[in-house]
């Protein structure tokens, strides 16, 4: 497996070694030993979620507070989305900074998202089944949601057409100091 760094050192892009022949492939798409060995710490998932989702929909922004904080591993089986993870740790050097990058069942990519970053995509082709592996389990109440458009975190999302939010993500606020790691 490869890891590429992003311009935020804590979030990484995962590349995996894909083995084609022309019956098809195979790769690895975790591996716990080689996983903590690679980015030198030790991981627990503890909850697998699977999203579906049609062109122009936009999950997030979305996490945790302490001590429900997730840490995620995000990939897709199906399409293509543009992933997001925005640091939200207020004493970090790149606070406010975000990593956008897409991921899709052709590049087989993956983003690891640490704990203290918030967590949004958008659905780029027809449809898109994301995975993605979580450090703690989903606590409703501790849940927060940074509106994907705040304009101090100014991300540039890959769609001009029209964006299809949740009740819940359209009602998002931006990012308050008050609400974060």
């Amino acid at each position: 497996m490869k890891i590429i760094n992003t311009n935020i050192k804590d979030v990484k892009i995962l590349e995996p070694t894909i083995y084609s022949d022309p019956r098809g492939c195979f790769f690895e798409s975790f591996n716990k030993k080689k996983f903590e060995s690679i980015l030198n710490l030790k991981i627990n998932f503890v909850q697998d979620n699977h999203s579906v989702s049609k062109k122009g929909v936009l999950r997030g922004l979305h996490y945790q507070l302490p001590p429900y904080a997730q840490a995620k591993l995000v990939r897709v089986v199906v399409g293509e989305i543009f992933d997001v993870a925005v640091d939200i740790r207020k004493n970090s050097n790149t606070f406010g900074a975000w990593v956008g990058e897409f991921l899709s069942s052709d590049n087989k990519k993956q983003l690891w998202i640490p704990e203290g970053f918030a967590h949004g995509f958008l659905t780029v082709s027809d449809v898109a089944e994301v995975l993605y592996k979580t450090t703690t389990f989903y606590n409703k109440d501790a849940e927060r949601i940074i509106s994907w458009k705040d304009d101090k975190i100014n991300i540039i999302w890959p769609f001009k057409n029209k964006i299809y939010l949740s009740d819940k993500d359209n009602s998002a606020i931006n990012l308050r100091i008050s609400e974060v790691f």
